[in-house]
């Protein structure tokens, strides 16, 4: 006659169960990102390839672009394009374009509709990074940086000198701040 189990006594779990468990918890993944450049027919020149330099730079900073994506400059088509890569589950929305002070710049106007929470510190280095290197677009953007959902938004300004240092500058706040959403994250 065998003995009723002791409510004390447990099974051990099986190595594949603790294998996979260590590998879900110690597997790095990579950060995810969404383009979206602005503007009414600057980035759609035959010979424009902005799209190719943000790529490689953010795969330099150890991002995954998941796609590339154009929008007018309305704030109706810059808010849908930031919102698709939130709703997406991306880490970070990057958007290229809009951030003067002209008629039809209006992506800090379209990103603040959307972000729940500001990063006021990552616009100002982008600001302040951009007046070193010489980015006049750059340092007088009026791009935004801001959380919304689990996502980092941020605007940067069009010129080739803007998007490299703004890049440069960027990667370890956003990286940053994708750590702490996660780290704080209701999944974990």
């Amino acid at each position: 006659m065998s003995a009723a189990p002791d409510a004390l006594d447990f099974m051990e779990p099986d190595e594949d169960f603790l294998r996979a468990a260590e590998l879900a918890t110690t597997a790095p993944t990579t950060p995810c990102a969404l383009v979206v450049l602005v503007g009414d027919r600057r980035f759609e020149g035959p010979n424009d390839d902005t799209h190719a330099l943000v790529t490689e730079l953010l795969t330099e900073i150890g991002f995954q672009v998941d796609a590339v994506v154009h929008a007018k400059s309305k704030k109706s088509e810059i808010r849908k394009a930031i919102e698709t890569g939130v709703v997406g589950g991306v880490d970070l929305v990057l958007t290229i374009g809009g951030t003067g002070v002209g008629a039809r710049d209006k992506t800090p106007e379209a990103t603040r509709a959307v972000i729940d929470k500001m990063v006021p510190g990552v616009a100002q280095a982008l600001r302040s990074s951009g007046q070193a290197c010489g980015a006049v677009d750059a340092c007088t953007s009026r791009g935004i940086c801001g959380v919304s959902g689990s996502t980092v938004v941020v605007n940067l300004a069009p010129s080739r000198q803007a998007i490299r240092d703004g890049l440069a500058t960027i990667g370890p706040l956003v990286n940053h701040l994708i750590a702490e959403l996660d780290e704080h994250s209701v999944d974990a």
